[in-house]
């Protein structure tokens, strides 16, 4: 992902570039024409997602601390404008996502396809590696074709950016073994839970239940279909942690208290739950919802030490699984976000407030902070279009 900060690039490009807590700025920056096998991409949608915002509010994510400055973003799709002299697949005009996670290709984790764990990784946006790989909010970047996916005509730009988050529930259904049938809860109603529950109901879930503390976003998730029924978890906390395993196992109660509608059966529990969250006291509760012999997910990047019901999981044989970002899932997401029906996730309605161009990226992230806007709507997926007018023709 050959970049030019300095001399000798022929043309120049606007980027919006973070220099610490709050401390974004536009700035020039030069660009190259593409290597022979790489693609230039005018960049039209962005989505900010819970990295990004990290970054923004505090200057790290989580114990990953800017080192330099960094532009953000790394949900993006865009038009191909230059093309490399080796590329044969792609053209001008194109419509493409970008995924932008680089790994190195020659380790072993690799050569097995799961690139997303490859320990020399250069992800867009992320200050883990040095010098930091910069994010997708700026004008136009060169990126190599073979991570350029094409959107098909009926596929938006903003689906295009929607992705990258995509990416991760397809990753995390992929690795969850999802069954015809099973039962699935989802715990937090984010974007990327919303994402996770539409894909287990996409990959033959019998009854995906999704909760979370706002009730909004809850009842989002069933009049959309994304899940099938909804939970608000009780604003409860235990001063101990035995009062804390005690919520947990409650919550696991109620959730398999609720009444299904096909077949006429309570939920009862789960074949495979998904914590979305990061929070300790979700991940408690979805190894109690969890049957014997079942799966929890861990999605969420949250509080990076936690105190477990360890037992609860070891003694029935309940499997605890990873998930980190994804790997070769560019190609079934486009496929997921084609279709349309009455009964599919709404998509597209996760995209709740836009903003236009650089001089607006400092607001979006506000916006992107709250959970309601000054309106009382929800707050989901904040993205940034960069031409209005290129959108509304694409």
């Amino acid at each position: 992902m050959a970049q030019a900060n300095g001399s000798g690039a022929n043309s120049k490009i606007n980027a919006s570039v973070l220099h610490g807590a709050k401390d974004l700025r536009i700035e020039q920056r030069g660009i190259f024409p593409p290597d022979p096998h790489e693609v230039q991409v005018s960049v039209r949608a962005t989505g900010l997602c819970g990295s990004d915002l990290h970054y923004y509010r505090h200057g790290r994510n989580g114990d990953i601390i800017m080192k330099e400055p960094m532009s953000l973003g790394h949900e993006s799709a865009g038009v191909v404008v230059a093309v490399g002299s080796k590329v044969t697949d792609l053209k001008v005009g194109d419509k493409v996502a970008m995924e932008v996670g680089l790994p190195c290709t020659q380790c072993e984790r690799c050569a097995e396809g799961r690139y997303n764990i490859c320990k020399d990784m250069r992800f867009a946006a992320s200050a883990r590696n040095f010098p930091h790989t910069q994010g997708t909010l700026r004008d136009r970047m060169n990126h190599p074709a073979k991570m350029c996916h094409k959107l098909p005509e009926n596929v938006s730009l903003d689906l295009g950016a929607l992705l990258e988050p995509l990416g991760v529930a397809i990753h995390g259904t992929r690795r969850a073994q999802i069954s015809t049938g099973c039962t699935a809860v989802v715990f937090g109603a984010g974007a990327v839970g919303l994402l996770v529950a539409a894909m287990t109901k996409i990959s033959g879930a019998g009854t995906v239940v999704i909760a979370d503390i706002d009730p909004g976003r809850v009842n989002f998730a069933v009049q959309h279909n994304f899940a099938d029924h909804g939970y608000t978890v009780p604003m409860k906390r235990g001063n101990t942690i035995e009062e804390q395993f005690d919520i947990a196992r409650e919550t696991a109660g109620n959730i398999g208290k609720i009444q299904r509608t096909r077949p006429d059966t309570l939920v009862g529990e789960a074949d495979v739950s998904f914590e979305c969250t990061g929070v300790a006291s979700c991940l408690q509760a979805a190894i109690f919802s969890t049957r014997p012999g079942g799966r929890v997910m861990m999605i969420g990047m949250g509080t990076p030490i936690q105190t477990l019901p360890i037992s609860a999981a070891a003694l029935r044989e309940v499997d605890l699984v990873g998930v980190f970002r994804y790997a070769n899932t560019y190609p079934t997401g486009i496929e997921v976000v084609s279709k349309t029906g009455p009964n599919y996730p709404q998509f597209s309605k996760m995209i709740t407030h836009r903003y236009a161009g650089l001089d607006n990226v400092e607001k979006a992230f506000e916006m992107a902070a709250k959970t309601k806007d000054d309106k009382g709507e929800l707050v989901l997926k904040v993205m940034i279009d960069m031409d209005d007018s290129d959108k509304a023709r694409l």
